[in-house]
């Protein structure tokens, strides 16, 4: 029988504390949430590998590097509130659930819904809320958010999903340039928002996040 536990502690060992992540926290949500409940059956011995684990609906599980590294950088608290885009099968859900007071997860069918909502009950993760809508349209009815993350590659932020900030809240999302991609931090002060390239990073694009011309440049 596969050793998953093991395979979860060598997945830190190997893949995010050898990345800068060192948030203990953070390290330590990594080593409770058990991977494989999200992941396909057929794709269960993939769970902690150090890759994108493709679904079958079309989405991908982001690497255990690339989503420890945007979690670590929102720099999430016990009273924050985080908006989940695209939160697919739940696994970065169920991360921000350790860490954060309550995680919102968008999803844009009734099937994406009902099946993240099992996983993040499996995994005992009771104050994530899984709700239906458009991606690019944000939750704006259950924010401000201190947190918002985004599940997959963009061409660019979406203007709406700034807009659902609280002051002092932080986005991350990984925008692809052409063949480049970069995770980028958007964090809001007052009326500012100021961006930075957190690492660098390649991920499947989110083609349900491209359908608005409303962009920042």
């Amino acid at each position: 029988m596969y050793d998953f536990s093991a395979a979860r502690d060598h997945m830190v060992e190997s893949q995010i504390r050898p990345s800068d992540v060192t948030d203990y926290a953070v390290v330590k949500a990594f080593r409770s949430v058990k991977r494989e409940i999200f992941v396909p059956k057929s794709q269960k011995a993939l769970a902690y590998a150090d890759v994108n684990i493709e679904t079958e609906d079309g989405r991908s599980i982001l690497k255990p590097r690339d989503i420890s590294k945007m979690v670590q950088a929102v720099d999430p608290k016990s009273s924050d509130i985080a908006l989940d885009i695209a939160c697919g099968r739940g696994y970065s859900s169920a991360i921000l659930a350790m860490l954060c007071e309550t995680v919102v997860s968008l999803e844009d069918s009734e099937e994406r819904v009902e099946r993240a909502t099992a996983n993040l009950m499996a995994a005992g993760a009771d104050n994530a809320v899984v709700v239906k809508g458009d991606l690019t349209a944000g939750a704006k009815e259950h924010g401000p958010f201190n947190i918002i993350f985004v599940n997959g590659a963009v061409c660019e932020v979406h203007q709406s999903w700034l807009e659902q900030l609280s002051d002092g809240g932080r986005l991350i999302a990984i925008v692809n340039k052409g063949r480049l991609g970069h995770a980028v931090l958007h964090t809001k002060n007052g009326n500012v928002i100021g961006d930075r390239i957190v690492f660098d990073a390649n991920a499947p694009t989110l083609p349900q996040a491209q359908k608005s011309s409303e962009f920042v440049f």
